[in-house]
């Protein structure tokens, strides 16, 4: 199964556009799981093994911030239409809507100088005072920021930081013990080699905004194994029973429509991408700055989850960026098959 999508991954390997990668493909009740390369190449190679521990980077979004919102959703507790600036009153643009943040249409403008320097009540600050462009609600404009808001929104309901509520609200009840935002770094595959600035990044977070906001990030933070994701993806399909209820099956069954108002192919949290089958059905699809790919077809009960390192030993290694989208076709098409 899936040989064109495997020989895909091992040829990315072959070429040095990645040193490795561990990969999932779920059908069912069925999942074959794979570990191929090396977790590093610099400035020692060093093997990877099965389960070790990835920086997901923005598949925090989807895992964590976006499953508390929807459990809010639920709860009663917000609806999307509410107004962001009834829960973080420094956004003084009254036409933010919290759906406008997860379906990434918010439109922020604006500069920061320094950015990636600022300590972290400066930066939130920073962040918080960022403006809004004539497009809010017409234009799809990916931004990790919508999803830090999202976080800080949640904080306002639990008082605490939002890894914290992303740890207790759905990594426990999902059973994801190894997942956690404070790994042992001999766990973790290392991310970049910053030799001008942290060195080899292992077991810390490489996205810049979330090393300095730490525990108050929810856009980026968590670091887990396969084995994790693929708990994850059994709940995402329906395979998962757990006895502290995460979200309502007819809440996940309508992530796979457009959210955006304006046709810009990003549901609630998530992205959307159409199958390959004759019925052209949405599939819920996120990636991650790391090199990640989380897809799940809820019509055909199927997954594929892609852990890999493109931007080791160092980033931004664009040229990855074409190859992933080419994978990702490859394997809808064998999925289609």
């Amino acid at each position: 199964m899936y040989s064109k999508t495997k020989a895909a991954i091992q040829t990315l390997i072959q070429k040095q556009v990645i040193p490795g990668a561990q990969v999932a493909f779920m059908q069912a009740d069925h999942v074959t799981t794979y570990c191929w390369g090396a977790a590093q190449t610099y400035p020692q190679r060093q093997p990877l093994y099965p389960n070790q521990l990835y920086d997901l980077a923005s598949l925090t979004k989807v895992i964590g911030t976006t499953t508390l919102i929807l459990q809010l959703v639920e709860q009663g507790r917000l609806q999307l239409t509410d107004p962001v600036q009834r829960y973080l009153p420094a956004v003084k643009d009254q036409r933010i809507q919290i759906w406008h943040l997860l379906t990434h249409t918010a439109n922020f403008t604006g500069y920061i100088p320094h950015r990636n320097k600022l300590p972290a009540d400066q930066l939130k600050t920073a962040l918080l005072g960022l403006t809004f462009g004539d497009q809010v609600g017409q234009v799809v404009k990916y931004s990790d920021i919508g999803l830090i808001y999202c976080g800080w929104i949640i904080e306002t309901f639990y008082h605490q930081p939002i890894q914290t509520v992303i740890q207790h609200q759905v990594l426990q009840p999902l059973g994801m013990a190894q997942s956690t935002f404070q790994p042992d770094p001999a766990l973790c595959v290392p991310t970049a080699y910053e030799p001008q600035g942290r060195g080899l990044l292992q077991g810390v977070v490489h996205d810049p905004k979330a090393f300095i906001l730490k525990a108050h990030c929810g856009s980026a933070g968590l670091f887990a194994p396969l084995s994790d994701l693929i708990q994850f993806g059994h709940f995402m399909l329906g395979d998962l029973k757990v006895s502290q209820p995460i979200l309502q099956r007819l809440t996940i069954e309508r992530l796979p429509q457009d959210a955006t108002h304006c046709q810009g192919e990003r549901g609630i949290g998530w992205d959307l991408l159409a199958s390959h089958t004759a019925d052209q059905h949405w599939l819920l699809y996120h990636t991650g700055y790391v090199g990640h790919v989380l897809l799940f077809d809820l019509q055909q009960h199927t997954g594929f989850i892609f852990l890999s390192n493109r931007i080791h030993p160092t980033a931004p290694n664009e040229a990855f960026i074409p190859l992933r989208d080419q994978l990702v076709a490859t394997y809808l098409t064998e999925n289609a098959e």
